[in-house]
């Protein structure tokens, strides 16, 4: 069980950085448009999507990516938690 507990928090790791990644994309031109940017478009997005149809952007400042990072750190303190619960 502690094998699961910890593919998932590395998984969990992996998609943040993944996420970090696709937003420091943002700050380069053409970046996104790229082979990498558009892959990283198609892992992220969807899970961006989620956040952005409750949290409107603030003038040009997108603070979605922030909640879900924050989101995604809360997960894996959660999957910490539950190990220690099972253990």
């Amino acid at each position: 069980m502690g094998v699961i507990l910890s593919l998932f928090v590395t998984l969990i790791e992996v998609y943040s950085i993944a996420l970090i990644i696709y937003i420091l994309m943002s700050w380069f031109p053409n970046a996104r448009e790229s082979a990498v940017g558009q892959f990283f478009a198609k892992v992220c997005e969807p899970y961006l999507e989620q956040f952005r149809k409750f949290i409107p952007p603030l003038g040009m400042i997108d603070i979605s990516p922030i909640v879900a990072i924050l989101v995604l750190n809360l997960a894996k303190s959660g999957v910490f938690q539950l190990a220690n619960w099972i253990s």
